[in-house]
């Protein structure tokens, strides 16, 4: 995999880190709320669930890093794997997050588009 492809695959790790901080950490916060468009009156149904939801991404996130660590430590195609296998999830995160709603495009595409590049250069190069 390439320095740009590991680059936006970097990048995409910390996205889902940050979204993780709001959907785990943050979510009860009006401001982190206003993201998702919840709430407060729908607040006690729906932490539950974001706060479930923000340790898959902090996942996602952790097997990519560790793609990248492999990469350069000890198995390339065992990093190029985990890399893959994590971006591809966030890309298909994405495309399920607009196939849902289309008012969440703009969130799609912050979700979507370093993984997407970072899944192209890992196939080009």
């Amino acid at each position: 995999m390439n320095a740009a492809g590991q680059v936006f695959a970097s990048i995409a790790a910390l996205i889902h880190v940050y979204i993780f901080v709001l959907e785990s950490v943050l979510f009860p916060r009006p401001s982190a709320r206003k993201n998702f468009g919840v709430s407060e009156a729908e607040l006690p149904a729906v932490r539950p669930w974001a706060f479930n939801q923000g340790f898959y991404n902090l996942f996602l996130a952790i097997i990519a890093a560790v793609g990248l660590i492999l990469l350069h430590a000890s198995s390339e195609p065992a990093g190029r794997a985990l890399v893959a296998a994590a971006c591809g999830s966030m890309l298909a995160a994405a495309l399920v997050l607009l196939a849902t709603n289309r008012r969440m495009l703009r969130a799609a595409a912050v979700q979507g588009l370093a993984p997407l590049v970072a899944l192209v250069l890992l196939v080009v190069a």
